[in-house]
């Protein structure tokens, strides 16, 4: 299986049935609603066909006797039936959008915890944008069809019921004619809803698609406009919608025949009734009211038909965003801890690497046995060039991916035997690209360790020398923070990360090119604080600038995911070997 298959998010989609019923489970969690609505409906069906059944008696019995007062009466009855109809079709709409939402809240509250246990690999194998476009587009289409649709299709399928039995009380030969058109209205229908369903994934998908690609062109913007290549921009974005046209030109074209389909059939329907019922009241004595009430019931009859069809787009649409919905809430999470994993308890951190093999994809290696040690309160570094393998030894130590063979250590513990909380509580991780959460300064310090006090939090930015630039911001340690601190510059983000990393007081400190955002003077600032934060810490240190690691106790030189070189700066100086020539290569 090659890297990010296992968690694609473009797979084919599930039949429409299981989705639509599987759609229809999260609704069954408002069951005590649902049977309010249902009885409601109902009311509501039951006074429009009571409504219109009492045209028969009305024409027979007091207009064409010419009985006015009855007739006063009878209208007065009626009247009170439809407008019990209309306030029981008020009230359930009411609450069916209330049924709607809360499913719609129940079903993004699913994909988010689902998402939040996912393994690091889904979000480095899937498009960030694509994955919003199903918390946004897809859910809004299921939110649509809940508020819109699932009244008007149970009502729909109610009033067709009702009325069938009504037509048939009323005149078995005219209702056998007026289904003559049924078998035909379902082999349209069919016919439609096969092009059409395939169609709407297609359309999602592109749309989720053209949404991921927009997220990276807003998030890239100054690599774009630097390159000079809007052009070149322009143009993908405009192949990606070209194709979001066309399929929703194909999805919007099929949907529509559906209801001009029915319409006419319908239409058809009611001619046919026609004819048939004016003969029969010409020569079988078939009562006019009879015929009055049975072509309202033929109209009503091709109503729910007509509004079934509708919603067809509605429902389609909705269909295909949940089946994206349910591939991340299926995709599979992290995966559980071993039976009897322990929680790490006070750790010393000793941490070693025992011949460890590693690969993103099956038969393209990564590590080729790597073996290193860390003696607790060490600080080693690890060098190369691009592609060696350091940022991968990173991603291992927390598990955020798991090793194909060997064993990782921390105090002794296989670190697959140990609970992956409890493993990550005590490390502290700062990536080289920095990141930053809508929020005060305070509050994403207070990130790294949520019970911190603010004096905690100050500590810790002075320690890491983000104290004197928070100062100078507006409102200090409460200054908001939007859009990944973009008011702030790259160096003093980092040093707010830096900053989490501290507060958090870990026993294992895990640098990825920490300080490669930070010009020199903050560098030297910064670098005091780091050792203060360092000592008495397992610390493991990523860095090209070789000379933030010159103290370092143990430098690892890896090259095509092999350890090559190790030892301190002097003596691998004094080798004149790998190490000799990266540390050249700045100066050159």
């Amino acid at each position: 299986m090659a890297k990010g298959d296992k968690y694609a998010l473009n797979e084919k989609p599930r039949q429409g049935r299981a989705t639509f019923l599987r759609m229809v489970r999260f609704v069954g969690h408002e069951k005590r609603l649902l049977i309010v609505v249902a009885v409601l409906i109902v009311i509501h069906i039951g006074c429009s066909l009571a409504g219109s059944y009492m045209l028969r008696p009305i024409i027979n019995n007091y207009i064409l006797p010419g009985n006015v007062p009855g007739l006063v009466r009878m209208l007065a009855i009626l009247a009170a039936i439809y407008l019990i109809g209309v306030a029981a079709n008020w009230i359930q709409a009411r609450i069916l959008n209330l049924v709607g939402q809360r499913t719609v809240l129940r079903m993004r509250v699913t994909m988010f915890d689902r998402m939040e246990r996912l393994p690091v690999q889904y979000f480095d194998t899937n498009q960030h944008g694509n994955i919003m476009s199903r918390y946004t587009n897809d859910i809004d289409r299921i939110s649509d069809a809940m508020t819109d649709s699932l009244a008007n299709m149970l009502s729909s399928v109610l009033t067709l019921l009702g009325t069938l039995v009504l037509m048939l009380v009323i005149s078995p030969l005219l209702t056998a004619i007026s289904l003559v058109t049924i078998p035909l209205m379902y082999l349209v229908a069919r016919f439609i809803v096969r092009r059409s369903r395939r169609y709407f994934s297609a359309q999602q998908a592109a749309l989720g698609t053209l949404n991921g690609y927009t997220e990276e062109m807003i998030s890239g913007q100054k690599v774009v406009k630097v390159f000079g290549q809007e052009r070149k921009v322009e143009e993908d974005f405009e192949a990606l919608n070209r194709d979001l046209n066309e399929k929703s030109k194909n999805a919007q074209f099929y949907s529509g025949l559906m209801m001009p389909s029915m319409q006419n059939l319908s239409t058809l329907n009611y001619v046919l009734i026609t004819i048939a019922g004016g003969l029969l009241a010409i020569y079988r004595g078939f009562d006019v009211g009879g015929l009055a009430a049975f072509l309202q019931y033929s109209r009503q009859f091709g109503r729910p038909i007509n509004e079934l069809a509708s919603i067809y787009n509605s429902i389609q649409a909705a269909i295909a965003g949940a089946e994206r919905i349910f591939q991340i809430i299926d995709s599979p999470p992290e995966e559980a801890d071993l039976p009897g994993a322990v929680e790490l308890p006070d750790t010393k951190g000793d941490v070693r690497m025992d011949d460890v093999v590693f690969g993103y994809e099956p038969g393209k290696i990564i590590l080729h046995g790597v073996t290193l040690c860390v003696a607790p309160g060490c600080k080693i570094a690890l060098v190369g060039s691009t592609g060696a393998g350091k940022t991968t030894i990173m991603n291992l130590l927390p598990r955020f991916y798991d090793i194909d063979s060997g064993r990782i250590t921390v105090d002794g513990y296989d670190i697959r035997d140990i609970k992956r909380s409890s493993l990550r509580n005590h490390m502290a991780m700062v990536l080289q690209d920095t990141h930053l959460f809508t929020g005060t300064v305070m509050e994403n310090i207070r990130f790294g360790r949520l019970d911190a006090t603010d004096e905690e939090v100050v500590a810790a930015a002075k320690l890491t020398a983000a104290h004197s630039f928070i100062r100078r911001l507006q409102h200090g340690y409460h200054t908001m923070l939007e859009n990944d601190g973009g008011n702030l510059s790259a160096g003093q983000r980092q040093l707010l990360n830096i900053a989490r990393a501290a507060v958090a007081d870990p026993p294992i400190l895990l640098l990825d090119e920490a300080t490669s955002n930070i010009d020199t003077r903050s560098e030297v600032l910064i670098q005091k604080g780091l050792d203060q934060l360092m000592e008495g810490r397992t610390s493991v240190i990523i860095a090209h600038r070789l000379s933030t690691i010159r103290n370092a106790d143990r430098i690892i030189v890896l090259e095509n995911g092999r350890v090559v070189e190790h030892g301190k700066h002097d003596e691998l100086i004094a080798r004149k070997g790998r190490y000799y020539a990266l540390y050249n290569q700045q100066f050159e």
